[in-house]
């Protein structure tokens, strides 16, 4: 970091598929002007193809996944890009191998009623996650532990309601409209 470059900020939207990472993700990334990614364009083929098929990943899956997303922060953050991920995050250990990238991430779960979800899922038709994943989702998430920098906000709320709370509480900087 150059000593007029602001310090980059690090964001990742968690929680189970169907939650609604990618639509807050995608907003607080237009709110804010950090590059925003989603997690599942980091799979492999295989990794898809086994979700696809209704087998949940191992973290033998997970580990090189979750090590290109962390690349990928890091690499922005060495450019002085601020950043915010779409990403499941579903365990501890998972988040500590994220944080491991840039110098800091704030987590943001977004949890809710397993049935709330299962209905979008199953409204979902452009998505290889099946909604019979959902249960080993939900049976490993882990929710974020008190040492953790984050949030936890209801997924029922309306998005553009969860952006302003995640940008207000987070303290992240609001883009110039042109």
């Amino acid at each position: 970091m150059t000593g007029d470059r602001p310090p980059t900020r690090h964001v990742v939207v968690m929680g189970v598929s169907g939650a609604g990472k990618t639509t807050v993700a995608k907003r607080i990334s237009e709110v804010t002007g950090f590059a925003f990614a989603e997690a599942d364009d980091f799979h492999p083929e295989s990794n898809i193809t086994r979700m696809r098929s209704g087998i949940p990943l191992d973290d033998a899956a997970r580990w090189p996944w979750l090590r290109d997303l962390a690349r990928w922060m890091t690499l922005r953050h060495h450019e002085g890009i601020s950043t915010v991920l779409a990403c499941s995050a579903l365990k501890r250990s998972y988040r500590d191998l994220l944080r491991q990238g840039p110098p800091s991430v704030d987590f943001v779960h977004l949890d809710g009623p397993v049935d709330v979800v299962r209905e979008r899922l199953s409204l979902r038709t452009a998505h290889y996650m099946p909604v019979s994943l959902l249960d080993s989702q939900t049976a490993t998430l882990e929710p974020l532990w008190p040492d953790e920098s984050g949030l936890v906000l209801d997924l029922r709320l309306a998005p553009d309601q969860i952006v302003s709370t995640v940008v207000d509480r987070l303290g992240l900087p609001v883009a110039a409209r042109e």
